[in-house]
């Protein structure tokens, strides 16, 4: 195997697919990544949950196909001059780089011993530019459970009908959901639960472009193609939360506040709370204000925020860091809370056009509740 191609791309790509290399495995080749050259170079990642494959050009001069240590190789590509790396092996592994003056003898394991990235069949697929997944991701992904006692709360739901894509995460205190429409849909209507794991290397794959990425569903995995890396992961299975059962829209109490300054206000109170010194924020929602208080053995906090509406005086505790994540990620400078009872949860909206974004963040019941 033999070739030369851009440290800077190379670098990239094994970057990119070591993420999906497994730390430890007791299949040695795992603990590396597979690289394959013919008519361009493959390089890919894989932990048996999620692979990473990624292909660049390359001047082949012999093929080839072998597995190297991917904390080894990553750490010698970075070191290496901008320059063109030039990369042989011979039939008893025995690997050589050289790129300018650096020069690394190393040894590699046999591709024989890495498993097939899973095949995904073409049954549904979608195209949406890269900028608008990755804003979508990282606009719903911080809700994603972490309580493995529900697998499937540990993904986002994706679904696909003729108004568009909509995701979906929950944690059981909170929801996020962002919807987006779609130019092409093959298929028709479909759903599935992809791995908050695999999402977050998705938003770091896709780029701030036009360009499209391309999601498919198979019977078992789904793909996710960004330019010409390909990321392959399990569908999660299960019952995903009913959302549309489970948020409430018939709120008697509406207000419009700007996001930044709630996001503010939330801070300057939350000092006094931390870790060993938990406690809610409470806020009373009054005519063109809410006052925000929160009160732990560290001491008293108090801000006012404007607002716009009357909350007829209702008071509704909440967990600072839920309320000011929801706010944080809510894509609009300014936004509609809608508001029941003091033991209902908040819902959180654009404050006009399409309904492209919605938070629910539960309350956390107060003594006087």
């Amino acid at each position: 195997m033999k070739f030369s191609c851009e440290k800077l791309f190379l670098q990239t790509a094994v970057a990119t697919t070591s993420r999906a290399v497994a730390n430890k495995s007791t299949i040695p080749a795992l603990e590396g990544i597979l690289l394959q050259a013919d008519t361009q170079l493959t390089i890919s990642g894989y932990n048996m949950q999620t692979g990473i494959r990624t292909t660049l050009e390359a001047d082949v001069t012999e093929e080839g196909s072998l597995v190297l240590p991917a904390r080894l190789f990553g750490e010698i590509i970075r070191r290496l001059p901008d320059d063109v790396v030039t990369f042989s092996s011979d039939a008893h592994m025995n690997v050589r780089l050289t790129c300018g003056d650096a020069d690394y003898n190393i040894t590699a394991l046999s591709a024989d011993d890495y498993p097939d990235l899973p095949e995904v069949e073409d049954q549904y697929s979608i195209r949406i530019q890269q900028r608008t997944l990755r804003s979508m991701i990282t606009e719903t992904s911080f809700a994603i459970s972490t309580d493995e006692a529900r697998p499937i709360h540990t993904g986002s739901l994706f679904e696909v009908t003729e108004e568009g894509l909509t995701i979906v995460s929950v944690d059981g205190f909170r929801l996020a959901l962002r919807r987006e429409p779609l130019d092409t849909i093959k298929g028709g209507s479909f759903r599935f639960v992809a791995p908050g794991s695999a999402l977050n290397e998705i938003e770091k794959i896709c780029a701030d472009t036009d360009e499209e990425a391309i999601i498919t569903l198979g019977s078992r995995h789904l793909m996710f193609e960004v330019g010409s890396t390909q990321l392959i992961c399990r569908r999660l299975e299960g019952e995903f939360l009913d959302y549309h059962a489970a948020i409430p829209r018939s709120n008697p109490i509406t207000l419009n506040a700007n996001t930044r300054s709630l996001i503010t206000s939330i801070d300057r109170v939350s000092v006094v709370i931390s870790e060993k010194q938990k406690s809610p924020v409470q806020c009373v929602f009054d005519d063109g204000r809410v006052t925000m208080t929160a009160k732990t053995a560290s001491g008293e906090a108090k801000d006012v925020c404007p607002i716009d509406g009357d909350g007829k005086g209702l008071t509704i505790g909440f967990n600072n860091r839920y309320l000011m994540e929801a706010l944080k990620y809510a894509p609009a400078d300014t936004v509609r809370l809608e508001l029941n009872t003091g033991i209902s949860p908040c819902v959180i909206l654009p404050t006009e056009g399409e309904e492209r974004f919605l938070y629910m963040v539960l309350p956390v019941r107060l003594k006087s509740n």
